[in-house]
């Protein structure tokens, strides 16, 4: 089956067209369309008699229904074949009538499989960007990273710390020292040592995107086998904490291959499927599931963890899904730089934000803060309308596409020149440029862990949009020096000073939390939000039907 040629009978009907025309059709150069013309021709599939020269109107006539005779082939490689080969033709553009009909079809062989080996099959919208994780940046990414590799230590919502490849430690003014466990086992096999936990925090640590937080520890050294000193003559009261996020996670690399120690391994990864192993031999305790294949589907294919029991109902877990907030880009040469244009969009903002609910119903808004619980409500006066002498860049990513129309609209209303500028999402996570061409964007963020350290983490990380608008300014770098020296439990009243400091200078403009609703089947047991609102897989198992 040929897509191009699906896409050319759903585009063009029997009767004359120009070549050109064609081309614009298939997205293809002239000489290629010719080739595929010449083939798809004499495959039985059309006719197609060329017009005499330059802008002469060719005839196509077409010979058979081409989207009938591919869905009855979709149907039976749907039957006969893995879900991973047979996903990719959900892909192809076809009518909505045939398109429910394969993905109906499609769905009566996901979820669940139990043979010789346990698997769950997981529909994804998109491929995973990355599987580093100095790259993970996003949260799609962070949770493989999360199922792959194990952290040093592992911190829980409330900033306690537990160990994970580390068992103990021993915590001074200057000096962080860690015990590691022994016998650790690496996918190939390989012991984990002191020497691959200090060559892979000192990668972190000289990052350009992590530098900036780990710079108090000036050295990572092997003290003794399975022992591993940081230093911090300064002092540095997050370090712990530091070494339990998902991009402190310890791997090494191997011809530019990484591995990693955790309790699944990446078996394959490619833009039609993702594959992940059970690591027998994992430290910890062995996942209860062989296999979890994550499968390419179109958008609108319901995401849904699902096992292979016909019929089987579904309950809906709830996730945080974090919120979303509207950034001012303070260090562009343009009005946006004025406290009295960014505190009348904050007014705008303010005024409309009770109805951002009915863009996404999975949305509420937030007139508070980003810390739950901590952040108190703030209310505005009425601010006058300043002069602008050209319309503001609004930058749209795809995930905030209906959230900054409304944003447009809102200031559209009010008199606000605005123009869209749209980026994609990976130039989004990995090019900061493209952050720095435009005035304000609407940005969704999801903490990872306790809410305290990750607060921090969003205002210092350099994946952050944040971190780039407040690293050019000396006042918002005194306030990041503060948290050095500041004991990790009385960071929640520094929290919420330089969050208020951010509100009032209308750096940052609190604007919705994001909840989702998972559905899963109910035979799927023990099911854990853990990492970035999605669910823990080393813990997940199926209940099986018995007599």
């Amino acid at each position: 089956m040929d897509k191009n040629l699906l896409k050319l009978w759903h585009s063009v009907s029997s009767g004359p067209i120009k070549q050109e025309e064609l081309a614009d059709v298939l997205q293809l150069s002239t000489k290629q369309t010719t080739r595929n013309i010449q083939k798809w021709s004499k495959e039985g599939w059309l006719t197609y008699t060329s017009g005499r020269g330059r802008g002469k109107v060719s005839n196509l006539q077409w010979l058979k229904d081409v989207e009938s005779i591919f869905e009855e082939h979709a149907l039976k490689i749907i039957d006969e074949e893995a879900v991973d080969i047979s996903s990719k033709y959900l892909l192809f553009e076809w009518s909505l009538e045939s398109k429910l009909r394969l993905m109906n079809k499609f769905r009566s062989n996901f979820g669940y499989v139990q043979n010789t080996n346990d698997k769950l099959v997981v529909p994804r919208k998109f491929p995973f960007l990355t599987k580093h994780p100095l790259e993970a940046a996003d949260v799609h990414s962070a949770n493989i990273v999360a199922t792959i590799y194990n952290r040093l230590v592992f911190v829980d919502e409330e900033g306690i710390v537990y160990p994970e490849l580390a068992h103990s430690w021993d915590i001074g003014e200057t000096k962080l020292r860690i015990y590691l466990k022994k016998d650790i086992k690496f996918h190939d096999g390989s012991i984990l040592t002191a020497e691959d936990v200090t060559d892979c925090l000192e990668r972190i640590r000289k990052h350009d995107c992590y530098k900036d937080l780990w710079e108090p520890v000036q050295k990572i050294v092997v003290a003794a086998p399975l022992v591993v000193d940081i230093h911090f003559p300064r002092g540095c009261s997050y370090c712990l904490q530091m070494l339990g996020t998902m991009n402190a996670s310890i791997y090494k690399e191997i011809k530019g291959n990484l591995i990693g120690t955790g309790c699944f391994y990446l078996e394959e990864n490619n833009d039609h499927k993702t594959k992940l192993v059970a690591f027998k031999e994992f430290y910890g305790e062995r996942p209860l599931l062989d296999i979890i294949e994550f499968v390419q589907l179109p958008v609108g294919f319901e995401i849904v963890y699902r096992s292979s029991t016909e019929n089987q109902p579904t309950f809906q877990v709830e996730s945080d899904s974090g919120f979303g907030l509207v950034v001012m880009n303070v260090n562009r040469n343009s009005a946006i730089q004025r406290k009295e244009v960014r505190d009348y969009l904050h007014f705008i903002i303010a005024k409309y934000r009770h109805s951002i609910g009915k863009v996404d119903q999975r949305i509420l808004p937030n007139p508070h803060g980003c810390l739950i619980g901590h952040s108190k409500k703030y209310m505005l006066s009425e601010v006058e309308r300043p002069s602008f002498s050209e319309p503001l860049i609004i930058k749209l990513v795809n995930y905030t596409e209906n959230t900054t129309n409304w944003l447009k609209t809102i200031f559209e209303r009010e008199g606000v020149p605005v123009h869209i500028k749209w980026v994609s999402f990976k130039d989004t996570i990995a090019n900061n440029v493209k952050n720095e061409e435009v005035d304000l964007f609407i940005h969704g963020e999801v903490f990872e862990m306790n809410q305290n350290f990750s607060f921090f983490y969003f205002l210092r990380n350099g994946f952050s949009p944040l971190a780039s608008v407040l690293k050019e300014n000396n006042k918002w770098m005194d306030y990041l020096e503060e948290y050095v020296n500041t004991p990790f439990e009385e960071w929640t009243s520094l929290n919420l000073k330089v969050e208020k400091a951010l509100i009032d200078e209308s750096i940052f403009v609190p604007l919705y939390y994001a909840k989702r609703q998972i559905p899963f089947s109910v035979d799927l047991m023990n099911i854990n939000i853990k990492h970035f609102g999605y669910v823990d897989f080393s813990k997940l198992w199926v209940r099986p039907t018995c007599n």
